[in-house]
């Protein structure tokens, strides 16, 4: 687009050409509060050339609400490019927006076929593509190979670099398809971890050759041509013992660009995250991200003011020579070839298989087999309050099987309970049949107290998993709407 050259006036009389200050803008993404409305600051950061926005539940009450805020975005600027966490599962902030029912990878993994997941990507990247937003921060290429790992689990399609690789292939070319930009993450691996980066400092302590197998699902992600990568916020002893990968040098320059070989994009995870914010602060993340070999940097938080304070202090690092004005330059090259490619949304869009996600599910579930089906069953569904960065859409499985089974009752229990014997109690006088699923209970000790007291009592219960398999009857690989219909299905036996 033609834009009018101007100067921009730093702290104590010094200058950078429009150009610069527009290239330090591309290497941006911000979150903001807004449905239909976005704030003045917003505005003025897209009109100096900012080059994304992500989008969260906070933005989302329903289709046609958010194709009229991507359009108008657009309106200040075409280049801008709209992106969301799209990964499927229980990462759904477009519930509202009538998004695809589709499990999250590790389902997709289990079911081991790599068209089923291009059809689920293909529905995810349909869907997109009518809301106006082209960029897709998924799929995810974390290997889940520790058990106690917080973050990744069903996220991933698995433990195994060759699974994960073949789907990740299948993923990242159907979104292609459609004109929508995917994003391979976390870079180079946050499987092995067991820390959750959101809430500190990971650090991922296994030697060199061990650190290996992780990076292959990345290798055929950049072979199937995935136009960004997402980095972590992860500190590997064995490859720089100083920095965490978003802020690395060694990592993101000799690892990823040299060996790898990758070219595109590579986008920061969000910089408020604790593991950068606690250590360095956001605006130190940004310039240190940017002069490591990141391209852009994201703040997802809404509150305006971190982005500008993140802008300031790269404006600020050029200023004074502390970051070289190549790497940003060569940074915002790569954003603005991005754009060229994604930021405007196909002009109409084909329709999508709506029942693959269900499919997918479906088979996951019934891979380990199916017990007998139980009409009139009490449910008890345990599970931890939905994480405040992935999980919005507070889906649980009562309500999946009442759907399917009126006669059915039950109890959601949404983190510890005040007093667990009352509630055992409470749900052992009735007499009926009794299924008891839990989320991940090896991280969460309340979870396996509540159920091995309901087991000791009643044996006869159907143990349900609803994230990684623990030793139930069933597992649902995950929590998204899709895998508990299907778990619903084969309790009541439709």
């Amino acid at each position: 687009m033609t834009r009018v050259t101007h100067s921009v006036h730093m702290s104590a009389g010094s200058v950078l050409p429009s150009d610069l200050d527009e290239a330090v803008h591309r290497c941006l993404v911000a979150g903001f509060d807004g449905t239909t409305t976005f704030p003045d600051t917003l505005k003025r950061l897209v009109d100096r050339g900012l080059g994304g926005v992500i989008l969260f539940t906070r933005n989302v009450r329903d289709a046609e609400q958010v194709r009229e805020l991507t359009d108008a975005l657009r309106a200040i600027r075409p280049d801008l490019l709209v992106g969301i966490d799209n990964e499927g599962g229980g990462i759904g902030h477009l519930v509202g927006a009538g998004a695809p029912e589709v499990p999250g990878s590790y389902a997709l993994g289990v079911a081991d076929d790599p068209a089923l997941t291009a059809r689920c990507a293909d529905a995810l990247a349909g869907h997109l593509a009518t809301l106006g937003i082209t960029a897709s921060y998924a799929p995810v290429a974390d290997l889940q190979h520790l058990p106690r790992n917080p973050i990744v689990r069903t996220r991933s399609f698995g433990a195994e670099p060759d699974l994960a690789s073949r789907h990740l292939r299948a993923w990242i070319t159907a979104t292609e398809a459609r004109g929508i930009a995917s994003c391979a993450k976390h870079f180079p691996g946050h499987g092995g971890t067991d820390t959750d980066s959101h809430h500190g400092i990971a650090v991922d302590p296994r030697p060199y050759d061990e650190l290996l197998t992780d990076l292959e699902p990345f290798r055929a992600a950049v072979a199937a041509g995935v136009p960004m990568l997402m980095s972590a916020h992860v500190v590997f002893p064995a490859l720089d013992a100083n920095r965490p990968a978003t802020l690395s040098r060694r990592i993101l320059g000799d690892l990823l660009r040299h060996d790898l070989g990758f070219d595109g994009v590579l986008v920061t995870d969000a910089l408020e995250m604790k593991a950068i914010a606690d250590r360095y602060g956001e605006a130190a993340g940004a310039r240190i991200a940017l002069a490591a070999g990141a391209d852009q940097v994201i703040v997802a938080v809404p509150e305006l003011e971190v982005t500008l304070a993140c802008r300031d202090a790269v404006l600020d690092a050029l200023r004074s020579d502390v970051l070289a004005e190549e790497r940003v330059r060569e940074a915002a090259g790569r954003v603005q070839r991005l754009a060229e490619r994604y930021a405007t949304p196909a002009a109409t869009v084909a329709e999508w298989d709506a029942d693959a996600g269900l499919e997918a599910a479906r088979r996951a579930v019934r891979s380990g087999g199916v017990p007998p089906a139980v009409r009139g069953a009490h449910v008890v569904d345990l599970f931890p309050p939905p994480h405040p960065a992935l999980n919005w859409g507070g889906e649980d499985l009562l309500t999946e099987v009442r759907a399917l089974d009126p006669t059915a009752v039950g109890t959601a229990v949404a983190g510890e309970p005040a007093d667990p014997a009352a509630l055992v109690d409470g749900i052992l006088r009735r007499a009926r049949p009794l299924v008891v699923a839990t989320c991940d209970a090896g991280l969460h000790s309340w979870q396996a107290r509540l159920r091995d007291a309901l087991l000791a009592r009643r044996p006869d219960a159907i143990r349900v998993d609803t994230g990684l398999p623990e030793g139930g009857d069933l597992c649902a690989y995950g929590r998204g709407r899709a895998n508990l219909r299907a778990v619903a299905e084969a309790l009541v036996g439709t």
